[in-house]
This record gives C-alpha cells, structure tokens and sequence, in this order.
C-alpha cells in the first residue's frame, strides 16, 4: 500500500514547508517597494537557490548517510527560523543588500534539505512499478502548497505589511517541522554499503538526460515564481495569486489523472508534450493583457509542470540501489536549483534591457530548444 499513515504524514510536511517556500513568490514585491530593480528582483531570488546549488553534493550525501528524516528535521527548522530574520530589514534595500543576500543564501540551504529529503523519503517508500504514481501524487502538496503560500502571502501583505507576511511564512516552517516529528526513518543504511560519490553518479549518461531536462524546469520555475508577480503588477492586473492557483491546480489534475499513465507508457513518451505544453504557457503571458489570460498561462504552464516533474524524478531514481538515492534525487533537484539560479539573473538582466515581455519569450524557446534536441538528437537512446 502506497498511500500509508507515513505517506500522508510526510504529505502534510511537506505541504507546509513549501507553503513557506511559496509564499516567498512575492518577495520581489518587498525588493522592489524598498527601491530594488528588475535585476536586484533577480539576483535576490537567484540566491535563495545559489546555496542550493552548491551545497547540493553535501546535502544529498548526508541524506544517504544519516537518513531521511533526520536531514528533513534540519531542513524543517530553517524553514521555520529563517523567515524571522527578515523583520530586521527596514529602509532602502541598498542599506541592507548584503546581509539580505547571506539570508537569502542560508534560506536556500533549507530548502534543498527538505526537498531532497522529502522526495527520497517517498522514493524509498514506493514500488518501482509504481513510481511516477507514487511521486507525482505526492508533489500534490507542493503544488497545493505553492499555490496556498503565495495567495494568503498576498492577502496578508495587503492587509497586515510585510513583518506580518514573514511571521505567516515562519509559522507554515514551523507547522512543517511538528508534523514530521513521528515519522519512521525506513532507511536504515547497511555498514558494508559501498556507495558511489556524487560526481561519479552524475558522469552516467542517464543523468546527462536528468540534467538536461532538470535545468529547463528550472529555468521554467524562475519565469513563474520571479517575474509573473511583477509583470502583473506593472500590468495592474488584479489578483496576481490567480496565476499560481491556476498553474498549481492544472499541476495538480495532471499528477493525480496522468502519473499513472506515465508508468504504463514510459515516462520518456511524456516528455515530449510536457516540454511543449510548458513553453506554450510562458509564450501566452506576452498577450496577457487580462487576469483571464495570466491564468489561462498558469494552466497551461502546470499541466506540462505537472507532467515534467514526476516524469523526471522517476528517470533520475529509477535502477539506482538505496545508498545512492539521495544522491540521484540530489542530481535532479539540484539541476532545478541550477536552473532556477541562472534563470533569474539571466532573465532578469533580458527583463532590465528588453522588458517583460522579451524575458517571457526566452523562457519559451529554452523549452522549444529542449523539445527540438529531445525529438532531433535523440536524448531518449541514453535514458
């Protein structure tokens, strides 16, 4: 049985701490009231993940070595503590930039811990046969969770200001980390174990694909979480939080009603579209000229997501022994992070130079470009 008292409990964790993850969606609303630029919206999102990216191999080989649930308890706290620490920054952002960059670093590092520990916990859990089902249901509380983040972010912010928007995201941490408190740790790791390094594991040609694939979600993740609220303000478009319910809801529909599906075709015939569907999504918000059309993108943009993320993850873990798990989930997360790190500056110097518009039509080719070198180079013949 997939679906155990464990499954939901570690469900109902997760759900919280990306809650908290979510919220920090409009954080380029805070940047830019304290006289923060397109690019500083950039670099100050970009960083949240820049300590991800680069604490990746520790993370994912602690994960492996000390086991899953200890690794989310570490993860969890930050979540819950970090977001305090924003209550000190008053006045313009140039008088705070740098200690506001080493917070933005250290947030980063919880973040990674509980994704990585999260996904490899469930991972851990769930047959082989059934993989896709069993991670893609399970990214429902993320979706749920980065759809509820940012919406009750807005409404707090509008009613009770930002030091109230960062206790909310400090409580969310704070219930994250209660309710995995007891949970079993199923990874009990053999002392005879021979596991392999990180950078050994990422040089199988597999995970050239995972990479690859990774970093366009990623790209994909900086498109929506760092310049969609911006550009709709810029816009004044009404309820911006509309985008990401729609993009979380449609995510959602697809995991619940197409990860199975994935696990009877393959998950490399789902790929294809996926990549189309979510370029497709992010080339609609040049005509969004409504709230209407900014949430017709979120759809779009969550059903390829929504088929994307399972697909990838089961590609990344698939055949690999327990010891080396981590570390595989570690290589398809900390790809995203990668992504999602140089997505945001990138775009966000695109958005400074050429506008919104041009950086939401980049974010769309990156996707063409992976979809194109997925069908013409052949991308499949390694998985």
């Amino acid at each position: 049985m997939i679906y155990g008292p464990a499954y939901l409990r570690m469900a109902v964790a997760y759900l919280f701490t990306i809650s908290s993850f979510g919220a920090f969606f409009l954080f380029p609303l805070f940047v830019i009231a304290h006289g923060g630029s397109k690019a500083d919206v950039g670099i100050l999102m970009a960083a949240y993940v820049l300590s991800a990216v680069l604490s990746r191999p520790w993370v994912s080989g602690m994960i492996d070595r000390f086991g899953r649930k200890k690794s989310f308890t570490v993860g969890s706290s930050i979540m819950t503590l970090l977001p305090l620490s924003y209550l000190v920054f008053e006045g313009n952002l140039n008088q705070f930039y740098l200690p506001l960059l080493i917070v933005r670093l250290v947030h980063g590092v919880g973040l990674a811990i509980v994704v990585t520990a999260a996904l490899t916990y469930i991972g851990d859990m769930v047959p082989i046969e059934r993989l896709n089902e069993g991670v893609g249901v399970f990214g429902v509380t993320g979706l749920a969770g980065m759809a509820a983040g940012p919406a009750a972010a807005e409404v707090i912010i509008s009613n009770f200001g930002y030091d109230a928007y960062f206790i909310s995201a400090a409580l969310m941490g704070l219930i994250g980390w209660i309710a995995h408190l007891p949970l079993p740790d199923f990874y009990v790791r053999h002392p005879q174990a021979v596991s392999q390094s990180f950078l050994g594991l990422m040089r199988k040609r597999k995970n050239a694909v995972v990479v690859l694939l990774s970093l366009l979600f990623g790209v994909g993740i900086s498109t929506s979480g760092t310049f969609v609220s911006p550009y709709a303000k810029e816009r004044a478009l009404a309820f911006i939080s509309l985008y990401y319910i729609s993009y979380s809801s449609a995510a959602i529909l697809t995991r619940l009603f197409g990860s199975r599906l994935a696990d009877r075709v393959g998950e490399e015939r789902i790929i294809s579209p996926a990549l189309l569907l979510a370029g497709a999504g992010y080339l609609m918000l040049l005509f969004a000229g409504s709230s209407w059309v900014l949430a017709l993108s979120g759809f779009v943009t969550g059903c390829g997501h929504g088929f994307l993320f399972p697909s990838i993850n089961a590609l990344a873990v698939r055949n690999e022994p327990p010891e080396v798990r981590g570390k595989a989930v570690g290589i398809f997360t900390g790809s995203i992070d990668l992504g999602v790190f140089a997505g945001s500056i990138a775009l966000g110097y695109i958005g400074d130079f050429a506008g919104f518009q041009a950086l939401f039509l980049m974010s769309s080719l990156a996707f063409g470009v992976g979809w194109t070198a997925w069908k013409i180079k052949g991308l499949r013949t390694v998985v």
